[in-house]
């Protein structure tokens, strides 16, 4: 019989250490009895760094499974936990030994996942890759420096970090789209889909069946099967409704259902679908007077009204046309093959007395055609290079050796650019108080500044 047990004792040893996978055995007081071949080659520990010790010997992050089955008398399996000197990611499973009813110790299977590891950031590096093919602007590609634009950088910042509904709000070619791609970018939904609607662009006729999609006969020509909406695309990800203050009513109350359910009902469909999508909305539209021609819905604004972030127009932010152009420049540069440096001083000027109704997409168009205009062999920018804008003053003859540039009651004249900007800037500030009747809350509404910002304006300039 001893004989028998012993023959048992020593095959039971043998498969152990014949396991490819790696194994590992303490006693009732978690003192190590056994370990495999397998397991010195996974955590680089030997017998003598191991048999007689405690349990946790092993354990370079997280806590010892061996203990907390001697502890408990219940198997853990699956738990995740660095091992050995080479801090090797594995996930262990362990079981009680029970003889006779009697707790003995424990016995512990550890699988490597470092290769499992590596394809999972292989995988996170793809989708990067892709997120890269749809939403392709972060906050680095937002330019300028002035208040009013670091005031909605910092919005939109925060608005990445919750899952809030978020309303951009400006003129037409601010920057609205790229502001949704940066707070997408910058979300924990990154990885995940971004969809793009221009609500304007779409019939209406079309809008609805591409938002929350149709089932199958919903109406004629509608495919076998049905068809995904663009809420169910984006699940788990962002949904960027462009130009949401020109949706019909309609599409407003479905909009809001979304809002408030977090689900859809397909066209021609019954059954609610669940939906996880964090939506971005933006509009140049004033929406407060929509309201009150009953062109929006109160409801409805107010839950897509949850984070306003304002982006100013390229007029009340002039002290960033320098920077602008400069990004604009280069990366006309890499499209057109050019080697265009900056813009004159005296072009800059130009520049700073228009209105820019287009906003930054205008200012994109004008330093494009400029350099199209320019010879090859040029790099500045000239004001003969400009294409016509309406309400630039000409250039006046140099007069003692200055170029003077007038526009109402102020003059600018060749001393440093930032003096001349600020100069631009604080006529333009006198206009709109004079426009409103000195009125600082419609003021500071038209020019996209903070109250508190145009109060420091007004302060620093005198006004």
């Amino acid at each position: 019989m001893e004989n028998l047990m012993e023959d048992a004792r020593s095959m039971l040893q043998a498969i152990i250490h014949s396991s490819n996978d790696a194994i590992s055995v303490v006693d009732a007081e978690g003192n190590g009895l056994i370990i495999n071949p397998a397991y010195t080659r996974l955590t680089g520990l030997t017998e003598q760094d191991v048999i007689g010790k405690p349990a946790d010997v092993d354990i370079s992050e997280g806590e010892s499974m061996h203990m907390q089955v001697l502890r408990t008398g219940r198997p853990v399996r699956g738990v995740p936990i660095k091992v050995g000197p080479r801090r090797k990611d594995v996930i262990v499973n362990v079981a009680p030994i029970i003889v006779d009813g009697v707790l003995k110790g424990s016995v512990g299977v550890i699988h490597d996942i470092s290769d499992m590891k590596k394809a999972t950031e292989e995988l996170e590096r793809v989708k990067r890759l892709v997120r890269t093919l749809r939403a392709r602007y972060t906050f680095a590609d937002i330019v300028g420096q002035s208040d009013g634009m670091q005031a909605a950088v910092e919005q939109g910042r925060k608005a990445a970090e919750t899952p809030v509904t978020v309303l951009l709000r400006g003129e037409s070619g601010t920057g609205k789209e790229l502001f949704a791609h940066a707070i997408h970018n910058e979300s924990s939904r990154k990885y995940n889909e971004f969809v793009r609607v221009n609500c304007a662009a779409i019939p209406e006729s079309l809008l609805e069946s591409e938002l929350f999609g149709y089932d199958e006969g919903a109406f004629t020509g509608a495919k076998r099967g049905g068809k995904k909406g663009l809420f169910e695309e984006a699940s788990g990800g962002t949904i960027f409704l462009d130009e949401i203050g020109e949706l019909s009513m309609s599409t407003q109350a479905k909009l809001l259902r979304v809002l408030q359910e977090k689900e859809i009902v397909r066209i021609g469909g019954t059954k609610a679908i669940a939906v996880d999508v964090r939506v971005i909305a933006a509009t140049h539209v004033n929406l407060e007077q929509a309201i009150q021609k009953g062109a929006f819905r109160e409801d409805l604004y107010y839950r897509i009204n949850v984070l306003p972030i304002i982006i100013p127009p390229l007029r009340s932010r002039l002290p960033d046309l320098p920077e602008l152009i400069g990004h604009l420049i280069h990366k006309y540069n890499q499209e057109y093959g050019r080697n265009v440096q900056n813009a004159a001083p005296s072009a800059l000027e130009q520049l700073c007395w228009y209105s820019w109704p287009g906003n930054v997409r205008e200012l994109e168009n004008v330093i494009s055609r400029s350099m199209i205009n320019m010879r090859f062999q040029e790099v500045v920018i000239q004001p003969y290079h400009l294409p016509e804008l309406a309400g630039i003053p000409s250039q006046t003859q140099a007069e003692g050796g200055k170029v003077v540039y007038s526009a109402g009651d102020v003059q600018l004249e060749d001393q440093p650019l930032n003096k001349q900007l600020e100069k631009v800037e604080a006529d333009i500030i006198r206009g709109a108080l004079d426009r409103r009747n000195g009125n600082k809350t419609a003021t500071a509404r038209d020019l996209g500044l903070s109250i508190r910002n145009l109060y420091y304006k007004i302060e620093k300039y005198g006004l």
